[in-house]
């Protein structure tokens, strides 16, 4: 039985003028378009091929090597492109486009705007559907994360406290106000770090590296940067929060505390507008 939703790997099992026959299972054939034989793989009969599995806009399984923006199971930011009585439609970079019913939202959508959603199987229907509703397809058993390690985040929404954020596609998790150095917005994937593994089972996160390692990283990037700038670079702890984010991708904080290190050090000296190695 073919997984709908999903990339599949299906035997070939006849060619006609209009595409390749693949062997669906208990779905039965499946049709892989002409326009979707791959050039740069074998397709005979026998041949094995990687092909996406969907229902066309005629509701008949189809086949497609093209590449969709997520499968069933996915989190994903996606674009609304139309809306009808029934719910918007998102575009997933396949020829149909995926329904978000308005059952299935958590704010009201137009053309134009983004949603990050989750996608699954409808049971009755047995077409892919989304939802922005994800709490229910979170894990909800306790995270085995520790402080420090590297995580990959799908910013979701801002809060009071700072930015939601799925992680590793599995947990919730607070990306805190004075975390978020760096522009975020709903649907931005990011590199993570747990910053607090917390009493409650909530999740702190970082944007940057966490611990006394990462502190030590920092200096060192300073100091690297330093001598390949002729021992100046025009950085400070009067420098501007976005100014430090591109020479670094790290908060104004940390920075303050890296130069600080390295001026008990006496590796450096700081001026209002430039720091100078000793």
């Amino acid at each position: 039985m073919a997984d709908i939703g999903r990339f599949n790997r299906l035997q070939v099992l006849k060619h006609t003028g209009f595409g390749l026959y693949l062997n669906g299972g208990n779905d039965g054939d499946i049709l892989l378009p002409k326009r979707y034989i791959p050039k740069d793989k074998p397709s005979e009969v026998g041949d094995w091929l990687d092909v996406f599995i969907y229902f066309d806009s005629e509701d008949k399984i189809i086949a497609t090597t093209e590449q969709p923006k997520a499968q069933v199971g996915d989190f994903v930011s996606l674009k609304v492109v139309a809306k009808n009585n029934v719910g918007v439609f998102l575009d997933w970079g396949l020829p149909k486009d995926v329904l978000l019913p308005f059952s299935e939202q958590k704010r009201p959508l137009e053309v134009g705007d983004y949603a990050v959603v989750h996608l699954y199987l409808d049971k009755h229907t047995s077409r892919v559907i989304a939802t922005s509703r994800l709490d229910r397809y979170l894990d909800k058993t306790p995270a085995r994360y520790k402080a420090g390690d590297p995580v990959d985040l799908l910013i979701v929404e801002r809060t009071d406290l700072g930015h939601k954020a799925i992680i590793n596609g599995q947990h919730w998790g607070l990306v805190h106000k004075n975390e978020a150095f760096k522009f975020l917005r709903g649907g931005q994937r990011e590199q993570g770090y747990i910053r607090e593994m917390r009493a409650d089972g909530k999740i702190s996160l970082s944007l940057q590296p966490v611990g006394a390692a990462a502190a030590d990283q920092l200096q060192d990037q300073i100091l690297q940067k330093l001598l390949d700038n002729n021992g100046q670079l025009a950085l400070s702890d009067k420098s501007t929060p976005e100014a430090i984010s591109r020479a670094f991708g790290v908060s104004k904080g940390n920075f303050k505390k890296a130069i600080g290190g390295l001026l008990k050090q006496g590796k450096i000296s700081i001026h209002s507008d430039h720091i100078e190695l000793l």
